[in-house]
């Protein structure tokens, strides 16, 4: 149990490793179950664009999200990078954006090889242009 008293599931970390590992998942959202004790898997997609990933969070609620993603370096070549996003909209309530934001460490601790982190209070924090600016950077 971390700080937030909400424990990661096992879940999660198998879902992560298929993103990382077998890239036999495209993407993943992670969410903080019901009853605020443990963070699950909300849902895995194996094929996906970017704008399926973005347009699968919630529109009113805090969500963790994985995408693995592409992109052409400046040499021409492909890359990918593991993105963590922490999605938590101005729209979300009070409580579930304090629990998110103090449960976030224990989700990244378990989340090993992550390679960028958004953090996104709106749509134009997370779309594609806004990620990829970041992922460059990296």
């Amino acid at each position: 149990k971390m700080l937030s008293g909400v424990a990661v599931d096992e879940s999660v970390v198998t879902s992560f490793g298929k993103i990382k590992m077998g890239k036999s998942l495209r993407y993943c959202l992670f969410k903080i179950s019901d009853d605020g004790s443990s963070i699950v898997v909300d849902k895995e997609v194996a094929t996906a664009s970017y704008d399926d990933f973005v347009n699968d969070l919630p529109k009113n609620d805090c969500r963790y999200g994985v995408y693995d993603f592409e992109y052409t370096a400046e040499d021409g070549g492909k890359r990918n990078k593991i993105t963590f996003v922490v999605w938590a909209p101005d729209s979300a309530k009070i409580k579930s954006k304090m629990l998110y934001a103090s449960s976030k460490d224990s989700i990244k601790k378990k989340l090993v090889g992550i390679q960028v982190e958004v953090q996104a209070t709106d749509i134009s924090e997370v779309v594609h242009e806004a990620v990829l600016e970041k992922v460059l950077r990296v």
